[in-house]
C-alpha cells in the first residue's frame, strides 16, 4: 500500500478519458462541445457588450446579468478548450497542478454563480415587493458590495474544495474516466479512509445551498402572491417571465449537482456520467442568453 501510495503521489499527470471509444463518436462528441462552447461565449459575450447600452436605471439587473455572463464565460472556458484539445490531438494528459487549477476554478465559479443567483433572487423581490425602495436598496455601493461578496465566497468555497481533494494521497491508475477533472470522479482514485473530509465539505456545502434555496422560494412565495395581485395580464406575464426562469434554472443547477456530487460514483466510463456531465456544466451557460437576456426588449433594442 506504501509503494501504490507513493507511486501515485509522484505521477506528474493525469489522463482524461471521458469521450466515448469510437472515431465517429468522438468526432461527434468534439463536434458537439464545440458548438455549445462557441454559442456559449458568443452569447454570453454578447450579453455584456449589450449591457454598456442599457437604461440609466436601475442599475442591478443589468449589472448581475453582465456578472453571471462572466461566470458562464470562464466557466465554460475552464474545462472545454483543454478537453477540445485532448481529443483532437489524441493526448489526453492534463498536469498535475493543471488538475488542481481546474478543480478551484470550476468550483470557485459556481459557489460564485450560486451566490449571485442568491443575490438576484433578492433583487427580485425587492423589485417587485418593494418597488417605491427599490432604487434606494438596490443602489450602486449596494450592488457592487453584494457582487463583491459573492466572488469573495466563491473563492473560498473553491480553495475549500481544491484541499480537501488534494489532500488525499491516491492510489491505482491515474485514469479519469471524465473529460475534465471533477472531484468526485478523483476521489474514486483516492484511499477510502482519506476521502472522508472533502465528501463532510461537500455535504455541508450541499446543505448550505439547500439552505439558500429554500431561501430563495421563500422570496418567490412573496413576489408570485403579489404578482397574482396584479390586474394587468402584461404586467402579470413579465413579472412571471423575469422570475420563473430564475427559479427553474436554480432548481436544475441544484438537482443535477446533486446527482453530480452526491451520487454513485464509478471507476468505469459511462454514458450517463458524461450526459450529466454535459448537462450540468455545459448547458446552462448556452441557455443563459436565452433564458435571460437576448428575448429581453432593452437588450433588443441595445442589439
Amino acid at each position: 500500500m506504501t509503494e501504490a501510495m507513493t507511486s501515485m503521489t509522484n505521477y506528474m499527470e493525469f489522463l482524461l478519458m471521458g469521450f466515448p471509444e469510437g472515431q465517429v463518436l468522438q468526432t461527434l462528441c468534439i463536434t458537439l462541445f464545440s458548438l455549445i462552447y462557441l454559442a456559449a461565449l458568443m452569447g454570453n459575450l454578447l450579453i455584456i457588450i449589450l449591457t454598456h447600452h442599457r437604461p440609466a436605471s436601475p442599475i442591478s439587473p443589468y449589472f448581475f446579468l453582465k456578472n453571471l455572463s462572466l461566470i458562464y464565460i470562464c466557466c465554460i472556458s475552464v474545462t472545454v478548450p483543454k478537453s477540445i484539445s485532448n481529443s483532437v490531438t489524441n493526448i489526453h494528459s492534463i498536469s498535475f497542478l493543471g488538475c488542481i487549477l481546474q478543480i478551484f476554478c470550476f468550483i470557485f465559479l459556481a459557489g460564485t454563480e450560486f451566490a449571485l443567483r442568491l443575490v438576484m433572487s433578492y433583487d427580485h423581490y425587492t423589485a417587485i415587493c418593494l418597488p417605491l425602495h427599490y432604487e434606494t436598496i438596490m443602489n450602486r455601493a449596494a450592488c457592487m458590495q453584494m457582487v463583491a461578496i459573492t466572488w469573495l465566497s466563491g473563492c473560498f468555497y473553491g480553495s475549500l474544495h481544491a484541499a480537501g481533494t488534494f489532500s488525499v494521497h491516491f492510489c491505482g491508475p491515474n485514469i479519469i474516466h471524465q473529460f475534465f477533472c471533477d472531484i468526485p470522479s478523483l476521489l474514486t482514485l483516492a484511499f477510502s479512509v482519506e476521502q472522508i473530509l472533502e465528501y463532510a465539505f461537500i455535504s455541508t456545502s450541499c446543505c448550505f445551498a439547500f439552505l439558500c434555496f429554500i431561501l430563495m422560494i421563500i422570496s418567490y412565495v412573496h413576489i408570485f402572491t403579489v404578482i397574482l395581485r396584479i390586474s394587468s395580464d402584461q404586467g402579470m406575464f413579465k413579472s412571471f417571465s423575469t422570475c420563473v426562469p430564475q427559479l427553474t434554472v436554480v432548481a436544475l443547477f441544484l438537482s443535477s449537482g446533486y446527482s453530480t456530487y452526491l451520487g454513485p460514483t464509478s471507476n468505469a466510463a459511462s454514458s450517463l456520467n458524461l450526459f450529466m456531465s454535459v448537462f450540468y456544466y455545459l448547458l446552462p451557460p448556452s441557455l443563459n442568453p436565452v433564458i435571460y437576456s437576448l428575448r429581453n426588449r432593452d437588450k433588443k433594442v441595445a442589439l
